[in-house]
């Protein structure tokens, strides 16, 4: 079972790398299941049906969101009725949506699971306590769990990779938009990252506009950000697991920007 996640899609230039390069990157890998951050698809901020649609024809089977979920208002007018966009499991019950979502590929199933870290983060229920229920849930159907951590500390994020080490496929972090160079299957099989890095502007802060992100930085004055325009790059990475038990055996990082390019 190989799984392909794109993380963080920021803004149209995101967007325009996802259209040209995940199809390629399916003809290269041959994933079982592809799936995308998309919690800053629209303009930075949020996602739109369209935009959810777009991921799935450019060929994702999942779309994970975080804690920019709720940004774009028109989210509630469809995400009841979109399978497979998940929001973070651990926000407070009653909350639209729904936090995992299960993707059939011939006869197996892959859990998709989302959660948001809770340290400098906005409150919300524990992701622990709430990656137990839904393990117990889930692994009754399948032995294929994936858990999008969207978090901000990497101890907060290390500590769900030990938590869940065994008990998982993987646990990749998103959120931080920077690449970690941590990637590794932790000693009871499950793949493991920080974070997956983002998908979107390369010469921006975090993929908002740079000039405005230091102005905030040297004025602590206020600022609205904006999508930084120029270069693109994606981020992603490629698990492989074991057929029979669902632990990994592999996490190779994705890197394409001008100064990585992709080679097939």
């Amino acid at each position: 079972m190989r799984i392909l996640f794109i993380g963080d899609v920021y803004g149209a230039p995101g967007r325009k790398m996802i259209d040209e390069y995940v199809p390629k990157l399916k003809q290269h890998y041959k994933p079982a299941v592809t799936i995308i951050n998309g919690e800053n698809a629209a303009s930075g901020r949020g996602i739109t049906e369209k935009i959810y649609k777009g991921f799935l024809s450019a060929g994702a089977q999942a779309v994970t969101l975080g804690n920019h979920a709720w940004d774009n208002k028109g989210i509630f007018e469809f995400i009841d009725h979109a399978k497979t966009l998940v929001r973070p499991a651990n926000f407070p019950a009653g909350t639209p949506g729904a936090g995992y979502t299960m993707v059939k590929i011939n006869q197996l199933e892959v859990a998709v699971v989302n959660l948001m870290g809770r340290t400098f983060m906005q409150p919300t229920d524990c992701p622990f306590k709430k990656a137990d229920e839904i393990i117990e849930e889930v692994s009754k159907r399948t032995p294929f769990i994936f858990v999008d951590f969207h978090a901000e500390a990497t101890s907060e994020k290390q500590a769900m990779g030990w938590y869940l080490d065994g008990r998982v496929t993987a646990v990749v972090g998103t959120h931080t938009h920077v690449q970690t160079a941590d990637n590794r299957v932790l000693p009871k099989g499950t793949a493991f990252m920080c974070d997956v890095g983002m998908t979107g502007p390369y010469d921006g802060v975090l993929g908002v506009d740079k000039e405005a992100v230091l102005y905030k930085f040297l004025t602590s004055m206020p600022v609205r950000f904006e999508v930084a325009e120029g270069r693109e790059q994606l981020s992603g990475v490629v698990i492989d697991a074991d057929p029979k038990t669902g632990l990994a055996t592999s996490i190779e990082r994705i890197l394409i920007n001008e100064d990585h390019p992709f080679y097939q």
